[in-house]
């Protein structure tokens, strides 16, 4: 199998720009829900855990972890890599870590965090716009992030299992394991463990449901 990178496609360029637009408002959007510390996405929960373990930026963890799961992928179904791979795995932790400083700087985390009104609004509108975001980079094709790919991985090795219950296993585990880092081996836990678990049930379903509309009325999402 050969790696997703078809730069002779007519749309390939203009999904290249799509993607990296949806995956730095990915970012974005990221830090807003890290400001509200109410929870992110599975995977940035477990990875802002273990990151404050280390001590090290969001983003320079979830490089390094990328890179071990890149390899795997490489190995296991190059058809999953491709420019939205890099892109993911390069983009959004360090997008995030830049906004994040941005907003500690500038006062915003205190003022969201002294109104819980205007933190319930701030969540509510970055996790609708990261959903959004996350539709975007999914439905353009331009290869799966590592994290996404690993779960795609197992799913065609163990094919006569749904995916839907072995996604929610998948997002789970990263969970439990951003959990365990947070909770016996940092400071404290960085975002709540509920919001986590909403979004394992929220987030799938929700990014399948625009990822379709997009597909019907955007013909540059559609497979070619």
């Amino acid at each position: 199998m050969q790696m997703n990178f078809h730069f002779e496609s007519p749309n390939y360029w203009k999904k290249f720009w799509i993607t990296f637009i949806a995956i730095i408002f990915m970012g974005v959007f990221l830090s807003f829900l890290i400001v509200c510390n109410w929870g992110t996405d599975p995977a940035s929960f477990m990875n802002l855990n273990i990151s404050s373990v280390l001590g090290c930026l969001l983003g320079t963890w979830q490089l390094g972890l990328n890179l071990v799961l890149l390899v795997i992928m490489f190995f296991c179904d190059k058809s999953l890599i491709g420019a939205g791979t890099i892109l993911n795995m390069v983009l959004i932790g360090y997008t995030a870590d830049f906004c994040h400083w941005l907003e500690r700087i500038s006062g915003f985390e205190a003022f969201v965090m002294a109104s819980l009104p205007l933190r319930i609004g701030v969540f509510a509108v970055a996790l609708i716009l990261f959903v959004i975001s996350a539709a975007v980079y999914m439905n353009t094709q331009m290869g799966l992030s590592p994290y996404d790919g690993l779960c795609k991985i197992i799913t065609n090795k163990l094919y006569r299992l749904p995916f839907a219950p072995l996604r929610m296993a998948y997002d789970g585990l990263a969970v439990l394991i951003g959990v365990v880092a947070g909770t016996f081996f940092a400071e404290k836990m960085t975002g709540s463990a509920i919001g986590a678990v909403f979004m394992v049930f929220l987030l799938g379903p929700a990014i399948s449901a625009i990822g379709k509309w997009m597909q019907k009325r955007f013909a540059i999402f559609r497979e070619e």
